[in-house]
């Protein structure tokens, strides 16, 4: 099995993903090769307290970025969204939000 921590990368704080957290849905960056049933476990096993109801999961395609007169890509990326219950602790580092 992976570490939990290798399967959760970082939480995603934008304006939408903040608006979601009154439905009790939080956003994170996972490892491409996570399924959602290792991502449940993993929001389980690293948030205690937090119960997860669904999990959603897609990729972020790559943008086209400029530097100076050259052109780039940034990375694609996995993204969850993590719908935990309403009676489950809220993660850490979203108390403040």
């Amino acid at each position: 099995m992976k570490d939990p921590r290798d399967i959760i990368k970082r939480p995603v704080v934008t304006e939408n993903s903040t608006k979601q957290m009154e439905q009790y849905v939080y956003t994170f960056e996972v490892a491409g090769d996570a399924n959602k049933i290792e991502i449940a476990q993993a929001i389980e096993s690293v948030f205690p307290g937090a119960k997860v109801v669904r999990v959603n999961t897609m990729w972020v395609k790559p943008r086209r970025k400029r530097f100076g007169r050259h052109y780039g890509f940034t990375s694609k990326w996995k993204k969850a969204l993590v719908k935990l219950t309403e009676d489950s602790r809220q993660p850490e580092f979203f108390s403040g939000v």
